[in-house]
């Protein structure tokens, strides 16, 4: 047998590799931006999300998490345990954003000095860090509920205008509540940060609920809960406050997939009341 024929051969084999369908996948959720979807697949089907593996559970559950300004077209890598391969694409829902006003922000929170930024940036590793567990924990797929009841004052992805200046897109739902409001927990989990006191999100709380999914609770007045505490649905775990850059006291609750943020309105039903 020649040089060209075994080249060929060899060519025909990874072809067939790469284009048999293998893994199925079934698919459900909020296909937006913003949103997150939920995928179930085969017992021991690996799945690849932009060329990185996605965690599976034994039973063959997995989450993804799409952010603000997510790609509309999105591919799905699923590879069964015989090492067939499946791609699922599918399309997002792109969004518009509303345009937030604020003013009365002080000064010193509108520019900050050295140290300050200094500061603002290690505190921005720790809730990196605190954002990048990838548990086994599967209190993602509860039926999440909203950690405070009220008027919401601020919604996802809103481009914020501090004091006439364009800042970053707000990242959370803000709900309006007085201070000492209690705050419980949307789902389960465990906590990865308990921070007193950051510059900018003053009060903040980090809870892990699996897969890479946590609830980040901003500007609170008092954390009743220390790292590393397990939680349960439900359960108050903080109280509304007016901590870091705010102009009075509300819950800024924030939903995460890993480093992507996502919409807690999406997770959860209507407001009560609303």
């Amino acid at each position: 047998m020649n040089q060209r024929i075994i080249i060929s051969l060899l060519f025909l084999l990874l072809f067939a590799f790469v284009v048999q369908v293998g893994a199925e996948v079934q698919l459900s959720g909020s296909f937006t931006q913003g949103g997150l979807i939920y995928g179930k697949v085969e017992p021991g089907t690996r799945v690849r999300y932009k060329g990185a593996l996605v965690r599976v559970s034994p039973d063959g559950e997995f989450i993804v998490g799409f952010g603000r300004d997510a790609e509309i077209h999105q591919t799905l890598v699923l590879i069964d345990a015989k090492n067939l391969v499946d791609i699922s694409e599918f399309d997002l829902k792109p969004r518009e954003y509303r345009i937030e006003r604020i003013n009365g922000i002080s000064q010193q929170m509108m520019e900050p000095s050295q140290e300050t930024l200094e500061r603002v940036s290690r505190e921005a590793e720790q809730a990196a860090r605190a954002r990048s567990q990838d548990s086994t924990r599967e209190n993602y797929r509860e039926a999440f509920i909203w950690s405070v009841t009220g008027r919401i004052s601020g919604v996802y992805g809103s481009q914020r205008i501090f004091n006439g200046e364009p800042r970053r897109p707000h990242f959370g739902i803000d709900i309006a509540a007085s201070t000492g409001t209690p705050v419980v927990a949307p789902a389960g989990g465990r906590v990865t940060l308990a921070h007193a006191g950051m510059f900018y999100s003053g009060a903040t709380l980090i809870v892990d609920h699996g897969h890479g999914l946590s609830s980040s609770f901003l500007h609170l007045d008092k954390i009743l809960v220390k790292e590393g505490d397990e939680i349960v649905q439900g359960q108050t775990i903080a109280e509304v406050g007016a901590s870091g850059r705010v102009t009075g006291p509300h819950l800024d609750w924030r939903i995460n997939w890993f480093q992507e943020r996502l919409d807690p309105a999406l997770l959860v039903p209507p407001m009560p009341g609303k």
